[in-house]
């Protein structure tokens, strides 16, 4: 229970963010910017954090779940079941947001993947490190 409560807190304020940082660069919003214009950045975050968490909650529990079917596969450890669920969200974030306005290629691919991918690793790093994860009990003969 404590490994989807990590996955439905971070996911959504980090995929959050990331999505804002992806849609500004593919907006053109860096190439002209001041120290002024990042702290509208944070404001507009802040702001928008509220539909982060409201959009980004169930998407961060389905990952949540692939997390925990794929710590139930004995023979994968922690590092390779980090990278499964997180190639996992990178796939379903890139179909999902990837189609997204005018441009299209491999850099909104991969960008867009990004918002999918960071989040789901940090979040399975958070429950590998931090939450004790009951271990399968040994067969009885």
């Amino acid at each position: 229970m404590k490994r989807y409560l990590v996955f439905a807190l971070v996911g959504p304020f980090v995929g959050g963010f990331l999505l804002l940082l992806t849609t500004t660069y593919q907006s053109g919003y860096w190439t002209q910017t001041n120290w002024s214009e990042v702290g509208k950045l944070f404001v507009v975050f802040f702001k928008t954090l509220q539909y982060s968490y409201l959009f980004g909650f169930l998407p961060s529990l389905m990952i949540g779940a692939v997390d925990d079917i794929v710590f139930h596969i004995k023979r994968i450890g922690p590092v390779l079941r980090m990278l499964l669920v997180g190639l996992f969200a990178f796939i379903l974030a890139a179909i999902t947001y990837g189609s997204r306005g005018a441009d299209s290629g491999a850099v909104q691919w991969i960008l867009y993947g990004l918002v999918g991918f960071v989040p789901s690793v940090i979040s399975s790093w958070l429950v590998h490190k931090y939450v004790e994860e009951p271990q399968p009990a040994p067969a009885s003969a």
